[in-house]
């Protein structure tokens, strides 16, 4: 589980994204409103900035929570060490320097 000071960051973090995204969302409004028509990309795009500081905040504390992956059985199956060896094999002949025939 992570400390407490370490996801406390991370709620900040969002919070500073979020109110950067909403006060530029805002600005972006206006300026739309007041005739500028490029602002109108930026009226959608904050609100999708926002939303993805969400996902990444949850994906974030979720890896924190969780804490690092368990080690997996990294020993190969005998079908996957038949296939690797046959791979091998091919490549050892792919990379085998020309017969000295010319």
């Amino acid at each position: 589980m992570a400390p407490p000071r370490h996801e406390f960051r991370l709620h900040v973090g969002l919070v500073v994204a979020e109110a950067l995204c909403a006060s530029a969302f805002v600005v972006e409004l206006d300026r739309a409103l007041s005739g500028n028509g490029l602002s109108w990309v930026y009226t959608v795009e904050w609100p999708f900035l926002g939303g993805y500081a969400v996902y990444a905040w949850r994906r974030f504390l979720r890896e924190e929570r969780e804490g690092p992956p368990t080690p997996r059985d990294t020993e190969p199956d005998d079908e996957t060490r038949r296939k690797l060896e046959e791979w091998n094999a091919y490549l050892d002949e792919v990379h085998r320097p020309p017969s000295g025939d010319a």
